[in-house]
């Protein structure tokens, strides 16, 4: 190939390389301002002040940048530019000289899943494919990787730092960086998996890392950077922080504004690249080690210790189905997790209702408490197993903030299982516009196992306050009175003692005790 391109905006604003793909470069503006700054071109007066409305900074770059951080907004063009970047830097720099013999210099596309990651693949595919020069130096191509004759290859990998390692890496275009995990204690979390990249990427002189994303919450890589590197002159890290507008003007003003009016905090994430602050951590790491008896996977049934028994519902095809056991120690208060079990997709819920439901009856309990999946399915998938199921008073967030109070008073025990632990750690608490606090997994993220596990935490620790209600059985009477949610198995004794209840008139179509309504039958 003739009249290579002298740099990156040459090879966008040529009709004989990649100028057909960025047709119109008034709307491409502001990127090719940001090229400019990650590869330390000159800049003409319009770009150099983007640059300066984008990185705090005054200065512009005397070297190429080492790593960039780009929090931009959505639709602004963020994953079509660092697509164009890693096949920029997978044909126009020469890698050969920094490889072993049988090495090959690797362009990673990292994202949290690959479904994610193939989108950019996609753009760099066609930068090859739809070429006729390029197309040439195809070798190899399947759906998740190109390889070149140059000794280069473009791959897509998921977020992890262990697939991360044992290569020689040229570049790496971390997307959507923001909504990667971040607890410490995940299988994955983001700070790790930046850690492991660059080592791999020490003897590649010139090598990049580039993560762009919408920004989120404050915390993560993607904020400690923002938070480190962002308006420093000279940095080798460079952070560029820019709204969608400013990025690609052809949004439309009306959608931003309508997103705004909507939910105010998310569209200033999404749209106006702020990082959120009604978005926080809901339980730190140290609490919930704490509250974990470590080495501890399951306990057995002990003789008359009543249990509460919790289940998350799924269909089989995209959510795992889950339930969780619990007692307290009426001695010291403390609940503690017995059990927990998580059946992921795909699966028959019907086979999976009768194992929960053998589970459940081993340890004496023959109601349980779930969510409002599937209306009447499951209550008569578990009746049909002789347990009886119970919508629980409570939505997911109620419980999970119910759940926070025990957990920080020590009065929980939880079971050694990482999976919940990362669930938990990964809970996050927003605030909506009214000032209501609400509190779910993540974007892309789980709880189904947390939230059995929460359900059935809540609804044993609630019980033992001071707060009492009336108690009727069978339709009948008041006949006593019984602590706030203390109601466990059916044949729960304490419950027969504090309402003086005869114990051969406790009937076994007794349901636990629902704190919505004060009844007990």
């Amino acid at each position: 190939m003739s009249n290579l391109p002298a740099n990156i905006l040459e090879a966008i604003g040529h009709p004989g390389w990649w100028g057909s793909w960025f047709p119109r470069p008034d709307e491409w503006a502001a990127w090719h301002a940001f090229l400019a700054a990650v590869f330390a071109l000159p800049m003409d007066e319009k770009q150099l002040a983007t640059y300066r409305e984008c990185t705090g900074r005054t200065e512009p770059p005397t070297a190429p940048a080492r790593e960039v951080w780009a929090p931009t907004g959505r639709r602004g063009g963020k994953t079509r530019i660092a697509a164009t970047v890693a096949g920029y830097l997978a044909v126009f720099v020469d890698w050969r000289r920094y490889l072993a013999p049988g090495e090959r210099a690797t362009i990673m596309l990292l994202a949290a899943d690959r479904k994610q990651a193939r989108v950019a693949m996609r753009y760099v595919r066609s930068l090859f494919v739809d070429h006729p020069g390029l197309r040439k130096l195809i070798e190899n191509e399947t759906q998740e990787s190109i390889e070149l004759k140059n000794r280069v290859v473009i791959e897509v990998a998921t977020a992890s730092y262990k697939t991360t390692r044992g290569y020689a890496i040229a570049a790496v275009i971390a997307d959507e960086v923001a909504f990667w995990s971040v607890d410490e204690g995940s299988a994955n979390p983001a700070a790790e998996i930046i850690a492991a990249l660059r080592p791999a990427m020490a003897t590649m002189k010139g090598a990049l890392l580039m993560a762009v994303s919408s920004p989120y919450s404050r915390r993560g890589p993607l904020w400690d950077n923002y938070r480190r590197h962002y308006g420093r002159d000279g940095d080798p890290i460079l952070v560029w922080q820019a709204p969608s507008k400013v990025m690609n003007p052809t949004i439309p003003q009306e959608v931003i504004d309508e997103a705004m009016e909507a939910d105010p905090a998310a569209a200033a994430a999404e749209y106006l690249a702020q990082f959120r602050t009604d978005v926080e951590s809901f339980v730190s790491r140290e609490v919930v080690d704490a509250a974990t008896v470590a080495g501890r996977h399951e306990l057995p049934r002990v003789a008359g210790v009543g249990y509460i028994g919790f289940c998350d519902p799924s269909g089989g095809s995209n959510d795992s189905m889950t339930l969780a056991v619990a007692h307290s120690e009426r001695a010291t208060g403390r609940v503690v997790l017995d059990v927990v079990r998580e059946v992921r997709p795909p699966f028959s819920p019907d086979d999976v209702v009768r194992d929960f439901a053998e589970l459940l009856l081993s340890y004496g309990v023959k109601t349980i408490y779930g969510d409002r999946y599937g209306g009447e399915w499951p209550r008569e998938r578990f009746r049909a197993h002789g347990v009886d199921y119970i919508v629980a008073g409570k939505v997911k967030s109620d419980l999970y903030r119910d759940l926070l109070p025990l957990l920080n008073s020590g009065r929980v025990e939880l079971l050694d299982l990482p999976r919940l632990a990362n669930q938990l750690c990964a809970l996050e608490r927003r605030t909506a516009r009214g000032g209501k606090d609400s509190i779910d997994h993540p974007p892309n993220g789980r709880d189904d196992l947390v939230n059995s596990a929460a359900g059935a935490i809540v609804m044993t620790g609630v019980g033992y306050v001071a707060v009492t209600a009336p108690v009727v059985v069978m339709g009948g009477p008041v006949v006593g009175s019984v602590p706030f949610g203390a109601v466990g198995a059916a044949e729960d004794a304490a419950v027969v003692a504090a309402c003086g209840i005869p114990a051969d008139g406790v009937s076994e179509a007794l349901m636990p005790y629902e704190r919505g309504n004060g009844y007990y039958g």
